[in-house]
């Protein structure tokens, strides 16, 4: 049996549906030989210990609050090497209260004008991440986030706003981050707008890769940490903030 595991939580706003999200988001990871487990609470945060044996946390939470003491279990447990991944409001838009939640995870949903059925191209940028090599640019017809973002993020691909009118066109033409990752102690994060419905992964398949691939680095991130016997006590000072 695989000593592989992943915890992916599944709540909150039923019109993301987190179910089949995260259904297949396990569905990839068992077919990288990884133990999955589906939480329907966010209880399961609770226990720091459990969190610590983890190689992967998947967020598939919308719009809900959580108890902060768990957000700290979270940063722990990243910060020792655990991964964390998610997409859309799914991870960051879980907890708008929570701006410790917003740090760790590198950026938090504001708008998507003009609502879902936007059609918009993710362009890809190239070189950036083993994530990303071999793929194109390519189109997506689903909300179009705008986010506040974390800028030592490591961008992965972009898409152009404005794509309809409101009130930021204004501004000049923005290249906003789609897919990102970025480090959090020892843990690596990855989050990927795309998202809003489950079938976008089907319409645009290299959504669905995005998806596998940066969960398997932000995994991958624990053993690396193992190996390289990475220590926590460079972050124990801050750790007292909480």
């Amino acid at each position: 049996m695989t000593n592989k595991k992943v915890l992916i939580l599944q709540g909150g706003w039923d019109g993301h549906q987190p179910e089949l999200v995260s259904k297949r988001f396990a569905g990839l990871m068992e077919r990288n030989g990884y133990q999955v487990e589906i939480s329907n609470t966010l209880d399961s945060l609770a226990d720091l210990d459990k969190l610590m044996d983890l190689d992967l946390i998947v967020a598939c939470w919308t719009m809900d609050k959580i108890n902060n003491d768990y957000v700290v279990n979270v940063s722990k447990a990243v910060g020792s090497g655990v991964g964390l991944a998610g997409c859309h409001g799914g991870m960051c838009d879980s907890f708008r209260e929570n701006t410790e939640w917003q740090f760790i995870t590198g950026g938090q949903w504001v708008s998507h004008p003009g609502g879902d059925g936007i059609e918009y191209t993710v362009n890809i940028n190239k070189g950036s991440s083993p994530i990303v090599e071999g793929l194109d640019d390519f189109t997506v017809c689903s909300e179009h986030y705008y986010m506040h973002v974390d800028p030592a993020i490591e961008v992965l691909a972009t898409t152009r706003f404005p794509s309809v009118n409101y009130y930021h066109i204004s501004n000049k033409p923005v290249d906003m981050p789609v897919a990102w990752t970025k480090f959090w102690g020892n843990g690596r994060v990855f989050y990927n707008s795309l998202g809003h419905h489950d079938d976008v992964f089907d319409k645009s398949p290299n959504a669905q890769i995005l998806m596998e691939r940066g969960m398997l680095w932000a995994a991958e991130g624990k053993q690396y940490a193992i190996m390289n016997k990475l220590s926590t006590k460079p972050f124990e000072n801050t750790a007292k903030m909480y």
